[in-house]
């Protein structure tokens, strides 16, 4: 069997009981060397399978090898399987190799859209969407592309992979996007090391956003027309009248 697991945020009691079950159950954990470092205190007795960036594959196809040696192996990833996670490409990779897709249980975790949103207050109440600015895999051009149409579209934008040593300037490209469609005054707001150690939450407006440092741990958020900074709270009403 095996397991492609969101573990959240980072934080151990941030992971889901089916998660923890499943990793109990399991006899080798493979994951990005930052992911399992979160977990190995817990689960120090497992067999440990890990890399580094860009080595996806390599993990899918070490799994797949695990199981066929009988084992339960846990694939897993930050935030959930399913969000820029790992549950597609081992879904392809097992596919490839013969393996039943019923053998594979992809289990969700708290991804950064709400671990993040919870920190801000109530910024994704509304309809959002999630984008990464990564395009390693991702033209840019069709970044662009979506960030305009979201920008239309009035949906609170929730940014994923806002900066990195590679990409310094991506945060800044990005909010001169949206700046082309939304109000210097767009209230936003960010998450660094959530649920880790150095958290830390801020709101701005968005022009300020385009000044602000990110990195692969900031989550960035930009409100749509409605939503409006309280006491340090970014807010995204749903609609109800409030009594006063």
């Amino acid at each position: 069997m095996i397991y492609v697991i969101g573990i959240g945020p980072g934080d151990v009691n941030m992971l889901t009981e089916e998660a923890k079950k499943a990793l109990d159950a399991c006899n080798v954990i493979s994951g990005y060397e930052t992911y399992t470092e979160l977990i190995r205190d817990k689960w120090p007795d497992k067999e440990y399978f890990e890399n580094g960036m860009r080595g996806e594959i390599e993990r899918c196809e070490k799994c797949v090898r695990f199981a066929l040696e009988g084992k339960n192996v846990a694939l897993i990833c930050s935030g959930d399987a399913g969000v820029y996670g790992m549950a597609s490409p081992m879904l392809e990779t097992a596919a490839r190799a013969g393996i039943k897709l019923s053998e594979i249980t992809v289990i969700s975790g708290v991804t950064a859209a709400l671990s993040g949103a919870a920190l801000l207050g109530a910024p994704v109440n509304h309809d959002f969407c999630v984008i990464s600015l990564s395009d390693l895999l991702t033209p840019r051009e069709k970044i662009e592309k979506r960030l305009l149409l979201a920008a239309e579209g009035d949906y609170v934008i929730v940014l994923y992979n806002p900066a990195s040593k590679h990409r310094p300037d991506h945060l800044r490209w990005a909010c001169e996007i949206l700046l082309q469609r939304l109000p210097e005054d767009t209230c936003c707001g960010y998450t660094r090391n959530i649920g880790r150690d150095g958290e830390t939450a801020g709101v701005c407006t968005l022009r300020e956003l385009a000044g602000t440092e990110a990195d692969m741990f900031t989550t960035v958020f930009v409100g749509n027309s409605r939503s409006y900074i309280k006491e340090g709270r970014l807010i995204t009403p749903r609609g109800y009248v409030i009594n006063e």
